[in-house]
């Protein structure tokens, strides 16, 4: 079952309202403990709450805190997407929303409301933060938009086919419909978009349509004089009091809104009057226009009545207030009890709620985001603190990632270096990383040296090593490390920034060694790709491995997918499918894929596969129609090292995709190599990964 829903629409005054009350009534009936969120509020001023926020968690008595339900206000938003911090936004969205997830079964998400003019932003917005949290997206639309039904039909198809395209689409409600239009205009649709998705109609429901009196002072910034208790009358028309009195009257309509200027006694006396007269409608209230007042006399008057309606005194003239009125659109707010219940009765009515709560119930989401792994990562790390030593304490990148790490209380570091020296590149540098938060360590200054000598030495005597070579290894950053993690000083070692990768796997290899029953280490990448999280595997260590060393690589790679939250599906690659092709190599891919089968029955793999077929559902269905690997695979196999460093390289930089790794697998405590052109970003990610491995020793 999904932990949440999005509630998206694609334009303004969509009624948006009535389907996240509708879907708040429906889910509360399914479980106790639901959750509510916005990710993006209008701007509101100090002390003001959110009016979405304020009716749902008010009317449906939800325990959560206020501060707790949105993420940013609008203006808060867009500043950081024109400092180019679009990123930002989403990390802390999701951060949000998964302190929700965490304390609620379920969390109802209501995306923006679409009431500025950067509309073509705020669709982006939705559908990247939608796709973030891996959430089904009901889309809302406007059925009043067009008179003509074939419009409609266009608008609703185009704003599902663009959230396709990103994100899986729940349902789909047209909101506002012409009651005549109701039933002709769900066929239609249900024939235009025929791929599965839900199809709900929901027609314009008048007393929804209709502002009220309160939203009325709102906008026109009045004065209520009268009538307070019935502020909430809802107006669903208004004119204007220019004539005399007796041809004024014949104008009246039920709940209409009376606009006159504030000296004219004779209509605001007649106006009431015909309020309480059986022969005249009920008017919803009465606007004096141009900050004048009644007399006294007439005042008091008024006072003395037994019923009165909201009579509100405004300062701009009666034209103004006239075409300000005219453009007000109807909100839905916690005191306005009656179309809050309109609203859920509304949505029970015409939504089909038994299908659509089977449908969440059964949805489970393809859709992994990068972002969304990046999170779950460092929750993971943040669940037992590690402590991982760099041995290149003296590189930029590595202090720029050690200020982040540090920052975020993510692992405790150690440096390797002069302590002076490493102060002079923070404080030349600029970077904002204070050195009491970190330990600094000079491999020969270390309190701890010449007991690593020793066990150097008694480790490798057998290989011809004396005392005075052990001395010359420990003094060498990558063995003092390394020596670190073997004696229990630190947790993990991430290396590579500045020496090669025989420099920082050599150490391990000689006295971390290989887990029992694993005979090779290899690499894995986490290409990060727009939509999900693919694992390449081996694209750093093994030049050629034959079929025994293949078959482990994919093995170790499967568990590393599986503990990482991917699960694996194995594609062993080739440069044929299935049985077509011939030739040493395919045959050792072939084999290697027979002993994955053998050894580890319990894994899903295919192979041989090329690599179209293994990611691309068409492709993979055409040739390879039975598998459950095809087309979706996960974790991708490559027959040798020159395939897989060249292909990720090429994934990369072709795609823009984040690849975090190198991640070794198979040595008995982690450490991991860097590349070295690697960034900052890169460093931060392989320490974070390198803190989870640690917790599973």
């Amino acid at each position: 079952m999904s932990k949440g829903i999005y509630v998206a629409t694609i334009e303004p005054n969509s009624g948006k309202s009535v389907v996240v009350l509708g879907l708040m009534r429906m889910l509360l009936g399914k479980t106790a403990k639901v959750g509510y969120f916005r990710p993006i509020i209008e701007d509101t001023k100090e002390g003001e709450f959110d009016n979405h926020i304020n009716t749902v968690v008010s009317y449906f008595e939800l325990d959560i805190n206020y501060k707790k339900t949105f993420a940013y206000k609008r203006s808060e938003v867009l500043e950081l997407y024109n400092k180019g911090k679009s990123g930002d936004v989403i990390d802390h969205v999701i951060e949000k929303y998964k302190y929700l997830e965490e304390r609620f079964d379920i969390v109802l998400v209501e995306g923006t409301d679409f009431s500025h003019e950067n509309s073509s932003l705020e669709l982006d917005i939705n559908m990247l933060i939608s796709k973030n949290l891996g959430l089904p997206v009901i889309i809302v639309s406007r059925g009043d938009s067009s008179n003509n039904l074939s419009e409609v039909i266009d608008n609703v198809q185009l704003a599902h086919d663009t959230f396709k395209e990103e994100v899986d689409v729940l349902s789909i409600m047209t909101n506002k419909v012409n009651p005549d239009d109701v039933s002709q205009l769900k066929a239609l649709l249900q024939k235009r978009i025929s791929c599965g998705t839900d199809i709900t109609v929901i027609p314009k429901i008048k007393s929804l349509a209709s502002p009220t009196v309160k939203e009325i002072v709102k906008k026109l910034n009045g004065e209520v004089l009268f009538g307070k208790d019935m502020i909430n009358n809802q107006v669903h028309s208004f004119n204007v009091a220019t004539m005399q009195l007796r041809n004024y009257l014949n104008q009246l309509k039920d709940d209409c809104l009376v606009i006159t200027a504030g000296d004219r006694a004779d209509i605001i006396l007649g106006a009431l009057q015909a309020n309480i007269s059986k022969n005249y409608p009920k008017i919803s209230g009465i606007i004096l226009t141009g900050g004048l007042m009644p007399e006294d006399s007439i005042l008091k008057l008024i006072e003395g009545l037994s019923s009165v309606v909201p009579i509100i005194n405004v300062k701009d003239g009666t034209f103004a207030v006239a075409n300000t009125t005219g453009k007000i659109r109807s909100r839905i707010y916690a005191e306005n009890i009656e179309k809050i219940e309109t609203s859920i009765a509304t949505f029970e009515k015409h939504v089909n709620t038994d299908k659509l709560a089977n449908d969440l119930i059964t949805f489970k989401s393809e859709i992994f985001t990068p972002r969304m792994f990046q999170y779950n990562l460092l929750q993971r790390a943040l669940q037992q603190k590690k402590h991982i030593v760099l041995p290149e304490g003296y590189d930029e990148r590595v202090l720029r990632a050690a200020a982040r790490l540090i920052d975020a209380h993510v692992v405790d570091l150690t440096l390797i270096g002069e302590e002076n020296k490493i102060k002079e590149h923070i404080e030349t540098l600029d970077i904002p990383l204070n050195p009491k938060d970190i330990n600094i360590v000079a491999p020969q200054k270390s309190p701890h040296f010449e007991d690593y000598v020793n066990t150097f030495y008694e480790l490798r005597k057998h290989k011809g090593v004396n005392l005075d070579m052990a001395k010359d290894a420990m003094s060498d950053v990558s063995y003092f490390a390394t020596m670190m993690i073997h004696k229990g000083h630190a947790d993990g070692m991430v290396s590579g920034a500045a020496h090669t990768t025989a420099h920082t796997l050599r150490p391990a290899l000689q006295f971390i060694k290989t887990k029992p029953g694993v005979n090779i280490v290899s690499s894995i990448f986490f290409m990060c790709l727009e939509d999900r999280v693919s694992i390449f595997g081996d694209c750093a260590i093994n030049p050629n491995p034959n079929a025994e060393q293949l078959a482990e690589i994919a093995i170790s790679s499967a568990k590393s997918a599986q503990d990482f939250g991917v699960e694996p599906k194995l594609a062993m690659l080739s440069y044929s499918s299935g049985a077509s092709g011939k030739g040493e190599d395919v045959e050792r891919v072939r084999e290697a894929t027979e002993i994955v089968k053998e050894k580890a029955p319990h894994i899903k793999i295919e192979g041989p596969i090329q690599y179209d077929a293994a990611v691309d559902m068409r492709i993979g269905k055409s040739k390879l129609p039975d598998s459950e690997v095809a087309g979706q695979a996960s974790v991708l196999i490559f027959p040798d090292l020159n395939t897989g460093n060249n292909t990720y390289k090429a994934v990369q930089r072709e795609t823009g995709a984040l690849a975090i790794g190198p991640m070794l697998q198979g040595l008995n405590k982690p450490v991991n190599d860097l590349s070295r052109g690697c960034t900052a970003d890169d460093i931060y990610s392989t320490v974070i990964i390198t803190a989870i491995q640690a917790q599973d020793l």
